[in-house]
């Protein structure tokens, strides 16, 4: 055995004794999942309208706020991107002063107020979540983008060609909420709000006119509403009525919308503008359940839009098994236990576009019960996979698992996040920010290369098999010009071209295939001169690979992974990211923390703290067990 696999062992064995130490006794992990300060500042913001006695946590979460700025008065995304973020500071300005533990003349302050006029104003700060948390709090009015979009779009019938289902089911859960607001003209403020009409030269009174595009939507939806029967007054009462009722029915046992926090603070305002008082008990409950998302991180506190408790299992019982720890140790039986208890049983908005398949998938957070994903679904069917050959109830759930995702193969043939084929273009004309990427759920290159990758490796599946096909088609067809995928949930081409990879090989895809040899040249060109690589977040909102000039763990590994499935034999370069994955794993800087997950391009983005242990050991694991000696 060579130095370098003795390095190998070594590192799997600490990373491996690392995770079992940490396992919580219900058989689950807690790894934070941070999305900068955007919750932070909404929380202190909704809590100080309702007037809440959280002081405790509303100072913690200044204090992290606060820790984040940088020198130039700015808050950012993320460590390279230029010029910083403008939404991003409005909102950490407007929450550290409603806080009361920062003050007009504070340094930090006017440094972020200076910032803030020598980039237009506030005014000019692009995000929707943030014009709707100046809009909802008095500060500016509803922008035209939401006001023109009728509330009574509603009481459209699912039938129709475009309904409130036609958007994806993130979309929706944020859109609803946010006309109620705006239909109604909502603001609430009290005596700690500060005065923003300094930083909001307009106060949104002459804004730019809609777009072609945006209008023709506007156009079609409002087609869609002449058709309903009723008064003008009866039908926006009952589309009020219908948008309470689909927030209500679509809360969680914690009391989130969804399971997202930005989804649930929308609702609280939203249930405020309907007439419920600040006190009432499904308001006390949202506010409960966003407390209940906070997490503690090197002395200081996060709240986490959406905890990732499900998926870090999955994907650590998943990794660990793949490194050779036998399903019969206790970590991975408490794990399988777990996530055996977390299968969800019930129907939700999924079934409006794939009305034939009962419930079995997952989601991604342990209070989610309604709203499962792909991702997750085959995350988990890989931890109990084992399990399903020799135990009949996780062959039961393994059956309902596999055909829960096999039904959501997109008619394009690739695969969707949340639900299939809610892919209507013309949803994207929205003149909201982000609305390309959220308002609709299309294949992606890293859902079908994942859900290729479990069923060739898992499932037994190939390409003899039609869907499969079909799927691989998909990828191929769907390659970019310089051989690599465009990933949607992570940092970003690295993802895709993993998941891309992975997945063609486990479904039998030659790797002489010219798409195969298209990537892995691709991966190698972008490798960098240490050995390992990395992606800077830009290529997300650019939509062309950006190096970040740096190397990171989880886009190393990534990276790595996909050589090592997509090559018979080792290469010089795979020997070269494994010593440099290996050295990332005991360095600790920004690159640790650098957000390799995405959420929306430009808007949110996702430093999952689990990704420094799950994907090297993986990768590390595949190396061993097909290149070792």
């Amino acid at each position: 055995m060579n130095e370098m696999m003795k390095q190998v062992n070594r590192e799997i064995d600490r990373l491996i004794n690392k995770l079992t130490a940490s396992q919580r006794q219900d058989g689950s992990w807690h790894f934070c999942f941070e999305n900068g300060t955007i919750i932070d500042a909404y929380v202190i913001l909704l809590f100080r309208c309702l007037e809440r006695n959280d002081e405790p946590l509303i100072q913690k979460l200044h204090d992290r706020i606060l820790s984040q700025q940088q020198p130039e008065g700015c808050w950012r995304l993320y460590r390279d991107e230029e010029g910083g973020n403008l939404p991003a500071t409005v909102e950490a300005y407007y929450a550290l002063l409603c806080s009361g533990y920062s003050k007009p003349g504070d340094p930090a302050i006017e440094r972020a107020r200076a910032f803030i006029l020598s980039h237009g104003g506030a005014d000019k700060a692009a995000s929707i979540l943030t014009k709707a948390l100046l809009s909802a709090t008095g500060q500016r009015k509803w922008p035209l983008s939401l006001t023109s979009i009728p509330i009574e779009a509603m009481l459209i019938p699912d039938f129709m060609p475009l309904n409130l289902y036609s958007f994806s089911g993130y979309a929706r859960v944020h859109l609803v909420p946010l006309l109620v607001m705006a239909s109604l003209g909502f603001s609430v403020k009290t005596a700690q709000m500060p005065d923003l009409s300094e930083l909001l030269e307009t106060r949104g009174d002459e804004e730019e006119p809609l777009p072609e595009a945006h209008l023709h939507l506007e156009a079609t939806l409002r087609s869609g509403t002449a058709r309903l029967i009723g008064s003008p007054r009866s039908l926006r009462a009952a589309a009020l009525d219908k948008a309470e009722r689909f927030m209500l029915e679509r809360t969680e046992a914690d009391g989130s919308l969804y399971s997202y926090a930005t989804s649930t603070i929308l609702m609280v305002f939203a249930l405020l503008a309907l007439g419920y008082g600040k006190d009432h008990p499904v308001i006390e409950k949202a506010c409960q359940g966003l407390k209940d998302m906070q997490f503690d991180i090197g002395g200081s506190t996060t709240l986490q839009n959406s905890p990732s408790t499900v998926w870090d299992t999955a994907l650590l019982a998943y990794a660990m098994q793949e490194a050779g720890v036998p399903r019969s140790e206790p970590v991975i039986q408490k794990a399988a236990a777990y996530l055996l208890g977390k299968q969800h049983t019930r129907k939700g908005d999924w079934v409006k576009h794939n009305p034939n398949a009962e419930p079995g998938g997952w989601g991604f957070s342990a209070t989610n019960t309604r709203n499962p994903d792909v991702d997750d679904t085959t995350a988990a069917l890989r931890a109990i996979s084992r399990f399903a050959k020799a135990d009949n109830r996780f062959q039961d759930a393994w059956n309902r698992g596999l055909s829960w995702t096999l039904s959501m193969q997109n008619k394009d043939g690739g695969w969707p996040a949340f639900e299939k084929n809610t892919d209507n273009r013309i949803l994207t004309w929205l003149a909201i920010d982000g609305a390309k990427s959220a308002a609709i759920d299309p294949s992606a290159a890293d859902l079908s290369g994942r859900t290729l990758e479990f069923l060739g490796n898992y499932a037994k599946l190939d390409t003899s098999h039609l869907f499969m096909r079909r799927g691989a088609d998909w990828l191929i067809y769907n390659q970019e010009r310089d051989g690599s995928w465009y990933g949607r949930w992570g940092i970003c081409y690295l993802y895709g071209t993993w998941a891309a990879l992975t997945g063609l090989m486990a479904a039998g895809v030659s790797p002489e295939h010219e798409a195969v040899r298209k990537g892995v040249k691709w991966l190698l060109e972008t490798q960098n001169e240490d050995g390992g690589w990395g992606e800077s977040c830009r290529s997300d909102a650019e939509r062309r690979y950006v190096p970040l000039g740096a190397s990171t763990p989880s886009q190393t590994a990534w990276s790595l992974d996909a050589l090592i499935a997509a090559s018979p034999q080792s290469k010089s370069e795979i020997d070269r990211g494994v010593r440099r994955l290996l050295a990332l794993l005991h360095e600790d800087d920004w690159t640790t923390d650098y957000p390799t997950g995405a959420g929306l391009p430009g808007v949110f983005y996702i430093h999952y703290h689990s990704y420094r242990y799950i994907w090297p050991l993986l990768a590390l694991a595949h190396y061993r067990r097909k290149l070792g000696d």
